[in-house]
């Protein structure tokens, strides 16, 4: 089968465990084979031909998150901050983590705003100079213009 990764070097997603699918009924051990563009090959547990595996296209597997280690200092999962409200430094709400894109140049926040369009904003130091997990928010300090209602 072919497995696209998501974690940091794709081959580690063998080495956490057994994956789950979206509803965590089903699990599967994961053995790499090889590699091919972008992707892994692997087989996976109780796939025993193609048509198994043709009948798992589009699946998402899930490894559970106490199976990944704890992100250094400065390093976040995305499923930490999804969610997570956003607010200026005065305090003022802006709205919540929705999602985190990378388009090639970094990651960007995606805020959902009550009565406002959802906004784009880049994660960077300077834009978002404070994440407070336990508090379940982070801190931001746009340049001028970035929450105005065109600029989402």
């Amino acid at each position: 089968m072919r497995i696209k990764s998501f974690t940091e070097a794709p081959e580690d997603v063998a080495r956490y465990g057994p994956l789950a699918d979206d509803t965590g009924g089903r699990h599967f051990e994961l053995r790499l084979i090889g590699t091919g563009k972008g992707v892994l090959i692997a087989r996976l547990s109780g796939v025993e031909d193609r048509n198994q595996a043709e009948a798992l296209r589009g699946l998402r597997l899930y490894l559970p998150r106490a199976a990944l280690p704890q992100p250094d200092a400065e390093e976040f999962y995305h499923a930490d901050l999804i969610g997570l409200e956003a607010v200026l430094g005065n305090g003022t709400p802006i709205g919540r983590v929705r999602a985190i894109y990378d388009f090639g140049a970094g990651d960007t926040l995606e805020l959902e705003r009550p009565g406002a369009p959802p906004v784009m904003v880049p994660f960077t130091r300077a834009v978002v100079p404070s994440i407070e997990l336990a508090a379940g928010r982070l801190v931001l300090d746009p340049p001028p213009g970035l929450l105005d209602g065109d600029a989402a």
